[in-house]
């Protein structure tokens, strides 16, 4: 009795040993963030969440500049303001001048025109950039795959989102290729590059089939058919060589301002550049997108109006007219509230921080708190380096010098490759 007593013990240490080795093995990263995920999201429903802005009536003037960055001082006096407030470089958006440029005019292009990729990769947990990216470089010759992309571009697995300035940054700094992104895309422009064998990517709103709710995607044109009215993709989550109707492009593209990627190899910059035409002018083509939108917002119902709205304050924003910006994003989170819980995409601002830098560049430092308090205590993990930066920076711009510190730092720890948290963090420590 004594031994199948000792046997039977020695086999439940195994069998618990075997699973609590299982349970933190690295593979099981996914499941455990899954679980812990949907009982997050049971007791504290995202959809049912909104943010309302607090400072509306407040607006202050942020001088121009021409340069990548600027300082940014705090009011005086502030809505809930402080004395000894510290000024901290922050990202913006310069205030850029157009040029009227003649209205574009697509080239004679073919009916059909498949580029036949055949590298596709199915995207690691939370990796759709990358991988997105990866088969994009792998048209050019490149090898490294998507979690050198993933190394270079989002360190940390836990990480939602890579922007197209995360990729351009990669793949111009790292690879020495060329990347051009810009708002304001066309099915036609999409076309031109691919009639001239460039394959191109877009950043669009997705519904995965076995995933809750909205979320943002990336994929891979290769390809495009007039007959069929389809662009040929090779997409990360459902699997290569589909076949997207147009319609559904254009209803999902607009969800992120119609934005679109090239990547190429240096010595094709002339020729890239000659297929952008007037969108070589990045003014010029969120110009595009802001009149899109203004037209979007007035034809479309439901999320996709708030998609709309939201456009809006996101051009203007990159315009460098905060002030229009910071309205704009006002009018889409009261749009939001109005919404259906369940036609919410509450993941929105994992993908999207111009909200942030239009209230910030008004002086409304209270909204960008709450906002990236709302953002992240809505996510079973609070895992978005742009959120824990714009607190900071807003925390920094209020005096509130530690809690800033602590923000940046948290910041790069999620992302130790996020430069702006690196610069404005040696900027307030250099501070006396």
């Amino acid at each position: 009795m004594l031994r199948k007593r000792t046997l039977l013990l020695a086999v439940l240490f195994l069998l618990g040993l075997g699973l609590g080795l299982a349970w933190f093995h690295p593979t099981a990263a996914y499941y455990r963030t899954l679980i812990w995920a949907r009982v997050y999201y049971a007791l504290r429903p995202p959809q049912a969440q909104v943010f309302r802005p607090g400072e509306k009536a407040y607006t202050a003037t942020v001088p121009p500049t021409s340069a990548g960055y600027t300082r940014v001082a705090p009011r005086s006096p502030t809505p809930s303001g402080s004395a000894g407030a510290t000024s901290v470089p922050a990202p913006t958006a310069a205030r850029p001048t157009t040029t009227p440029t003649p209205v574009w005019t697509p080239p004679s292009l073919p009916s059909r025109v498949n580029l036949a990729l055949q590298h596709h990769e199915y995207q690691l947990w939370n990796n759709c950039g990358p991988a997105t990216l990866s088969m994009a470089l792998a048209y050019w010759g490149w090898e490294g795959g998507q979690k050198v992309v993933a190394q270079g571009t989002k360190p940390n697995p836990r990480d939602k989102n890579v922007t197209p300035a995360d990729m351009e940054r990669f793949v111009e700094h790292r690879l020495h290729y060329g990347l051009a992104w810009r708002a304001g895309g066309r099915l036609d422009l999409l076309k031109a590059f691919l009639a001239a064998r460039y394959p191109v990517l877009i950043e669009q709103g997705f519904y995965a089939p076995d995933v809750e709710g909205w979320m943002g995607h990336y994929r891979l044109f290769f390809g495009y058919d007039d007959e069929e009215r389809v662009f040929l993709a090779h997409d990360s989550y459902l699997g290569p060589n589909q076949s997207i109707p147009y319609d559904e492009i254009e209803a999902r593209w607009a969800d992120f301002n119609r934005i679109f990627l090239v990547v190429y190899p240096p010595y094709h910059e002339t020729s890239v550049r000659d297929l952008l035409g007037p969108w070589n002018n990045a003014a010029w083509a969120w110009e595009q997108a802001l009149t899109q939108a203004r037209h979007d917002a007035l034809i479309r119902q439901g999320a996709d109006r708030f998609f709309a709205l939201f456009n809006q304050g996101e051009a203007l924003t990159h315009l460098g007219r905060y002030a229009e910006a910071a309205a704009a994003f006002d009018r889409a989170f009261d749009f939001y509230a109005t919404l259906p819980e369940e036609e919410r995409p509450w993941r929105l601002l994992w993908y999207r921080d111009a909200p942030y830098l239009a209230y910030y560049g008004v002086g409304r430092y209270r909204d960008v708190i709450a906002l990236a308090d709302f953002t992240l205590g809505a996510m079973s993990e609070p895992v978005l380096e742009e959120a824990y930066y714009w607190r900071g920076m807003a925390r920094a711009a209020l005096g509130e010098t530690e809690a800033a510190r602590a923000d940046l730092q948290k910041a790069l720890e999620l992302n130790p490759l996020y430069q702006p948290a690196r610069q404005a963090l040696t900027h307030l420590n250099a501070t006396p």
